[in-house]
């Protein structure tokens, strides 16, 4: 995807081109960023554009039904941590574990501590725990907003390929400091507005758009919203922005401003969880959540009154920029690639350093399951990384590191792979387009098994995002 944003602001990209996959969306890449005044910039040098490379076809069937909860963690904190990230898994109810204080809300609100906790709300659809949040504005109102087809997609194809996505909702058109922007929007399965739900916001990469999040690419709902709005069992409120041009550069905080205006014209009409709002972003998409991992992680300090609960970024680097106090803690996990050329290593670990830091995290254990010993350490050595290639390996292709001692409700998982510029990569192989799960040429419709396995690392983040305290290898997914 190359950089043809037109615009008047400088731009610039990371130093190597790579082809690289955003949920099987076959596009070229530049890491692009910008060097406004809000700083993060690193760098004017101007790079290369990736390659292109061709997409799919349409694939069939729709989101998987459900059927029974997972139970939902109660906060064993007074800032109920485990809360915070208590997931239920789609269906009746997700009983939750009783903690020493009231259980932790899904964007961890706080809990009574000394309290006997209160067992997990039920799980409406299969996302985070509901029904105990921060209420939005739009809880027990009718919405007013109007959805239209996602340019590009096909309002009659099946949903869940690539030309359609999953779920109630669609294209919503807003004005943003006098511009017309837009993005995708999909509501959770039987959406109750009497109950709060997360909000998840998945920034595409350079040159994407909100079709290819919506869709999930070749790929198709396995990979939709980076894999979340399928492991969510759709119960979450998804939402993909379209950038200006090519990406992210937040020329005078537009794009953060755009994101203010988006977050309240949603929590307006629909009911949200406010303390279980989520960003994700690949690429220039995890610059601009590192961006708002910044500027909006203190609803108390960010003037505008809301704050993101975590941030989930793939192949970030400081693109976007990163204004307010950039000092906030937030709940970070996080992913890089040791081949990564486009977007290296390099440039993620000062964002590793700086909310390790905001985070007040004293220590990492490295994951056990696929290492021979569990490895432990301090901040600022730096925690181990799966051998460099040569060889791509399985297990152990990939390494994850729980920070411990971390400030209550901030979490953070680093972890790094051999892949290049992917999100979507799968231990074993070099590719970065997950082709097992690809609708148009797997059989029957994108099938990930034992013999041809889908990638690890949505099933990641779910776990992280359920019980961030889990610190075990996720293995490539072999079902979808």
């Amino acid at each position: 995807m190359l950089d043809n944003s037109g615009s008047s602001v400088r731009v610039w990209r990371c130093p190597t081109p790579a082809r690289f996959i955003l949920l099987a969306a076959r596009s070229a890449i530049g890491c692009a960023g910008s060097s406004n005044a809000t700083g993060g910039g690193a760098g004017t040098a101007s790079g290369t554009a990736g390659a292109t490379s061709s997409g799919g076809a349409v694939g069939a069937s729709g989101a998987p039904s459900s059927t029974s909860g997972a139970p939902g963690v109660a906060g064993s904190q007074s800032t109920g941590t485990a809360g915070a990230f208590a997931a239920g898994g789609s269906g009746v109810a997700g009983s939750g574990t009783a903690g020493s204080g009231a259980a932790g809300a899904a964007g961890g609100s706080t809990g009574s501590a000394g309290a006997s906790g209160a067992s997990g709300a039920s799980a409406a659809g299969g996302g985070t725990t509901m029904g105990m949040g921060t209420k939005s504005a739009g809880c027990g109102k009718t919405s007013t907003l109007t959805f239209g087809t996602v340019p590009g997609e096909d309002a009659n194809a099946t949903p869940g390929g690539n030309s359609n996505g999953t779920g109630k909702g669609g294209y919503v058109k807003i004005t943003s400091g006098g511009t017309a922007r837009g993005f995708a929007m999909r509501l959770p399965d039987n959406y109750d507005n009497s109950k709060p739900y997360p909000l998840f916001f998945a920034f595409h990469w350079n040159g994407g758009d909100s079709k290819a999040q919506d869709t999930g690419g070749d790929n198709g709902y396995f990979t939709a919203y980076y894999g979340i709005q399928r492991k969510s069992k759709n119960g979450m409120i998804f939402v993909a922005p379209d950038s200006i041009g090519s990406g992210w550069g937040n020329s005078g905080d537009s794009d953060l401003h755009f994101t203010d205006d988006m977050v309240k014209l949603i929590t307006d009409n629909y009911c949200v969880d406010m303390s279980d709002l989520i960003t994700s972003g690949f690429s220039w998409g995890g610059g601009m959540s590192y961006e708002l991992a910044c500027a909006r992680a203190n609803a108390t300090t960010d003037t505008v009154g809301y704050a993101f609960k975590a941030a989930i970024i793939f192949e970030g680097a400081k693109l976007s920029g990163c204004g307010g106090s950039g000092k906030d803690p937030i709940a970070i996990w996080q992913k890089v690639g040791l081949t990564d050329t486009t977007c290296p290593v390099s440039l993620a670990t000062p964002i590793r350093d700086q909310f390790v830091a905001n985070n007040g995290c004293t220590g990492w254990t490295s994951e056990t399951g696929n290492v021979a010993t569990s490895q432990t350490g301090m901040p600022p050595k730096d925690p181990p990384t799966p051998p460099t290639p040569g060889k791509f390996i399985t297990p152990g292709g990939h390494i994850c590191t729980n920070y411990t001692g971390c400030s209550s409700g901030h979490p953070f998982r680093w972890c790094v792979d051999q892949s290049g510029h992917g999100n979507a990569t799968t231990d074993g192989n070099s590719s970065l387009y997950d082709e097992c799960a690809n609708r148009s040429t797997q059989n029957p419709m994108g099938n990930c098994s034992p013999g041809c396995p889908c990638t690890w690392t949505p099933d990641d983040i779910w776990t992280w995002l359920n019980d961030p305290s889990t610190n075990a290898y996720t293995p490539n997914a072999t079902t979808n």
